[in-house]
């Protein structure tokens, strides 16, 4: 008979961790958060960022070293740790991604109208449109020329620099939007980001006199600003126009993640879902000191915004040929499938932790409080969990006395009402390989948004989380 309390309430990490020693060390993960969130706003700079703490800790692309990684494509990354038990034993698993939510430029992006140099965009993954208006931007990414070299492009985030961004339309002039529904209100078409406004001068000669014989003439007169814009690019990058169709630029908020609250409480940034996991697992893996009992991965994909597709998404086959290497490197007498069958894991996203001011929208016994931990999601998927990876009770009760045992804080909710929530993290295409998987994270408010936040006490419990599930 189980000597469990009758009753389950959740805790509050608040007062799980009210020690000197606690809080000064949710402090200072804290605080290299907010640092890691603020350098990090694009997936090659995450997988970079990753990359240098995981070099410095002693991993290499030498599999016999114990301490392996691999980065592809510069979007994807995974850690591995040789274990005891060796990989026949299977894997501690955390998979997290390191892209976001964001407005993608155009691959032919620049044009002039009415005075005003702009940018043609594209929405990458579920954003609320409006809210990308009228605020702050930089631009974040890599312009890589024919000869092969790639020019990494950072512009709006230093205080010396101009920042960028995509009017909205005066109030006075907004009633026919007003009346719209909010998905039709905002013209995706018209999401253009402003790059300037001053036209190219024209060149004159040494007599003054203007001249208009250079092969660019007739565009550099047509389109002023816009040539401006041109050549402050080329003289600050090297770079013509074509080579924007070898671009990945992206246009995210501007600024630094910052503390959030009179009592700094709060973490506010871009990009929580799911940086914070990313940070959260790496922080966790390169924690633990001694050879752990089981091999143990850390894998953060790119493409889980719009479905986990394309050669560096979860869907890829990546992970399978890292592990197979890691395999015959560890363990050659064990087989991939058995491999994958014993392999325990967690698909490290965030959750939508309660708004106190859309309270109705989650059925609350089944709703995620900011502040009481990581929370669990069984299931994700939609309506009558359709694409959803579906957890086993076994392991549910296995990752429960795992963090019970070590005294963390959790809970376990589902994504908003069953008819008005929903959605889709990578646990169901790693669940195809049979493995245990479910999904964990820190709750979220504002989640997708420019600015989004969480919470430092529940950054503090999942790194401690994860740090307990790789050594378990």
């Amino acid at each position: 008979m189980s000597d469990a309390p009758l009753f389950f309430s959740t805790t509050s990490c608040w007062e799980a961790y009210s020690s000197d020693e606690h809080r000064a060390a949710m402090d200072e993960i804290a605080r290299r958060y907010l640092d890691f969130l603020t350098r990090c706003k694009t997936e090659r700079e995450v997988v970079a960022y990753v990359s240098e703490k995981a070099k410095a800790a002693g991993y290499s692309e030498d599999p016999s070293s114990g301490r392996f990684m691999r980065v592809f494509r510069d979007k994807t990354i995974l850690l591995a740790r040789r274990g005891s038990n060796g990989p026949g034993h299977g894997f501690r698993l955390v998979g997290a991604h390191g892209d976001c939510p964001r407005i993608d430029l155009k691959q032919r992006p620049l044009y002039e109208e009415v005075g005003v140099g702009l940018a043609k965009t594209h929405y990458y993954g579920g954003i609320r449109k409006h809210q990308w208006l009228s605020r702050p931007l930089a631009i974040h990414g890599v312009i890589v020329k024919t000869d092969g070299e790639v020019v990494r492009v950072t512009l709006g985030e230093s205080e010396d620099e101009p920042c960028f961004a995509i009017a909205d339309l005066l109030p006075h002039l907004a009633q026919k939007q007003s009346e719209q529904k909010l998905s039709e209100a905002f013209d995706a078409e018209k999401l253009s980001v402003i790059m300037g406004h001053e036209p190219l001068p024209k060149p004159v000669n040494g007599n003054g006199d203007i001249t208009e014989k250079d092969k660019d003439a007739k565009d550099r007169e047509a389109n002023p600003v816009k040539a401006h814009i041109l050549e402050i690019l080329r003289g600050k990058y090297g770079i013509a126009e074509e080579d924007l169709y070898s671009a990945e630029l992206q246009a995210v908020p501007a600024g630094p993640a910052r503390f959030v609250g009179l009592d700094s409480s709060l973490l506010g940034g871009y990009g929580h879902d799911d940086r914070i996991n990313v940070f959260a697992g790496l922080e966790a893996m390169l924690s633990l000191g001694e050879e752990p009992e089981h091999c143990q991965i850390a894998i953060f994909w790119d493409k889980e915004e719009i479905g986990s597709d394309g050669s560096t998404g979860a869907k890829s086959r990546f992970m399978e040929y890292c592990v197979q290497e890691l395999i015959a490197a560890w363990g050659p007498g064990a087989s991939f499938g058995s491999v994958m069958e014993n392999t325990k894991a967690i698909s490290a996203d965030t959750h939508a932790a309660i708004d106190p001011d859309y309270q109705e929208l989650h059925e609350k016994l089944n709703a995620s409080l900011i502040g009481h931990g990581p929370t669990f999601c069984k299931f994700t998927g939609h309506r009558g969990k359709y694409m959803a990876n579906d957890a086993h009770p076994e392991y549910v009760a296995w990752l429960r006395r795992m963090l019970n045992d070590a005294g963390i804080p959790w809970q376990m909710a589902e994504l908003g009402k069953v008819d008005q929530g929903g959605g889709g993290t990578v646990a169901k295409h790693l669940a195809e390989y049979g493995m245990d998987i479910i999904d964990m994270g820190p709750p979220v408010l504002s989640m997708h948004g420019p600015f989004e936040l969480a919470s430092k006490a529940d950054l503090y419990a999942t790194v401690l989380a994860l740090k307990t599930f790789f050594a378990s």
